[in-house]
């Protein structure tokens, strides 16, 4: 349980708020089952909130994950093939794959399953309603795309109404 301290009419009132996943998200359900491998390393900066969110969603859909913070995350994208226009804030590395950024898990899972001849999927930037990127009712359409060595990209999934 965490307090959230409110002044209110000059009183300062202590209000309880349970932290509860009653909540819940449409990411929340797999639609994809997948059973090969599940070891993740998420690359992000430390005082990034959203990442820890994203990593949450990782491992409720049973991917074992090495969470590490760093400063150096530009020298990381550069490292592991991220075009700068791709990028979004955490980088992420699967079974010789980079996912960058706000990918949901399901398309992780496809891309494992498929075994594509790339270098990566990424939702470029940071849209609002993507995993870990809650914000209400609130859900941008995006897209999540796959990329090439070359920085090459094309989509690989599209997210409309969800």
């Amino acid at each position: 349980m965490r307090l959230i301290y409110q002044l209110s009419l000059g009183l300062l009132l202590v209000l309880p708020v349970i932290s509860s996943h009653a909540e819940e998200s449409v990411w929340d359900k797999a639609q994809v089952s997948y059973f090969g491998p599940s070891n993740i390393t998420v690359y992000r900066s430390p005082t990034c909130g959203c990442c820890k969110k994203w990593v949450e969603h990782l491992e409720q859909h049973h991917f074992t994950v090495k969470d590490i913070t760093t400063d150096n995350m530009q020298t990381l994208k550069q490292q592991y093939g991220v075009p700068r226009e791709l990028a979004s804030c955490h980088t992420a590395i699967i079974d010789g794959y980079v996912i960058e950024g706000h990918v949901p898990a399901d398309d992780i899972k496809r891309l494992l399953m498929e075994k594509s001849k790339i270098t990566g999927l990424t939702v470029p930037a940071m849209p609002v309603g993507t995993p870990g990127m809650e914000m209400g009712a609130r859900k941008d359409p995006f897209h999540v795309l796959q990329f090439n060595e070359a920085g090459q990209s094309k989509p690989f999934n599209a997210y409309q109404n969800y």
